[in-house]
């Protein structure tokens, strides 16, 4: 029985995932197009392009995160657990990647920085917008 509680939830994990990618970029799309509207069209490709690099740092989080839970629970009983060094390159290597990213399009695109930060927050509010909606939801 707990077994498939267990499932249960891991899919219902996965499920607010998926919903969390989607709305960061659904929120950054939505915000690019208010700003095309308002006349700011470099207000709206920093909103965009910030909002797809918190889709990118969300979609490696995840693929991180699982690689840690799958090897923690490979090693289950072991005294000391060993996690590879190239785990946390990976998740060093996703900011540092971001921050240049951020740097390059700011620098060469001439981007308002701000737009890019606010486009980055996506992530944020997709985030509080899929719990709201988990907690709102039934458990079925």
């Amino acid at each position: 029985m707990a077994a498939a509680e267990d499932n249960a939830d891991l899919t219902r994990g996965h499920r607010t995932e998926r919903l969390i990618a989607w709305l960061t970029l659904l929120i950054g799309l939505a915000s690019g197009a208010a700003a095309v509207v308002l006349s700011h069209r470099d207000w709206a490709a920093g909103l965009v392009i910030g909002a797809v690099l918190a889709w990118l740092n969300f979609r490696w989080l995840a693929r991180g995160l699982d690689a840690l839970v799958s090897m923690s629970t490979a090693q289950e009983g072991r005294a000391k657990p060993q996690v590879p060094l190239s785990t946390y390159f990976t998740a060093l290597f996703r900011y540092a990647l971001i921050a240049l990213s951020v740097y390059v399009i700011f620098i060469y695109l001439h981007i308002p920085l701000g737009s890019l930060i606010v486009g980055l927050c996506a992530l944020g509010a997709a985030a509080i917008a899929a719990s709201v909606y988990e907690i709102l939801r039934p458990a079925a």
